[in-house]
């Protein structure tokens, strides 16, 4: 039996993304999206210029803070999506340094598809033999596993945060409610 394992791979994340994850942010506000659940919570925040930037640091300071939804967002946005595609399958390049991050709710979710269908897409176009060559250098220590091994990782990165937010989305909820 031949396996179209570039299908069944994109099918996992997929599948995932249309029936659980991207249907459940659909009412995203901005208040839930900045709301911080407890103090020195990482976040997105407006900097000196304006534009907004990323709590972050490397590495990660030991225990990790909590973040916010928005924090999270980016996170898939640039960390999981975007500097993936930019690294294989030709996307815009992206980093945490640089990257324009939304200051709503409702760009972060355009932001996300986009990140996301790039991502897709670029898995989607993969042959078999694509998903045995080594990852390359953008992946530093990984660098030889196969582009396979990176693709179940970011499935993984995705269902993993996703569930955080939507995990937040929960507690915003039960917060208002009670």
């Amino acid at each position: 039996m031949d396996i179209d394992w570039s299908k069944e791979l994109s099918e996992q994340l997929d599948w995932h993304w249309t029936q659980h994850l991207r249907p459940r942010l659909d009412t995203l506000g901005d208040d839930e999206y900045l709301w911080e659940p407890v103090e020195d919570c990482w976040t997105i925040r407006p900097g000196e210029n304006g534009a907004f930037t990323i709590d972050w640091a490397y590495p990660e300071p030991s225990p990790p803070p909590v973040t916010t939804i928005a924090w999270r967002l980016a996170h898939i946005i640039v960390g999981v999506f975007a500097m993936r595609s930019a690294s294989h399958f030709g996307g815009p390049p992206a980093d945490y340094q640089t990257f324009p991050y939304a200051g709503s709710a409702e760009e972060a979710l355009k932001q996300l598809d986009d990140a996301y269908a790039r991502w897709r897409d670029g898995v989607r176009g993969l042959t078999a033999e694509d998903l045995q060559r080594p990852c390359g250098e953008a992946e530093g220590p990984y660098a030889e596993y196969p582009l396979a091994a990176l693709v179940l990782h970011i499935n993984r990165e995705a269902i993993h945060h996703g569930a955080e937010v939507l995990l937040l989305r929960d507690l915003h909820r039960s917060r208002l409610a009670g």
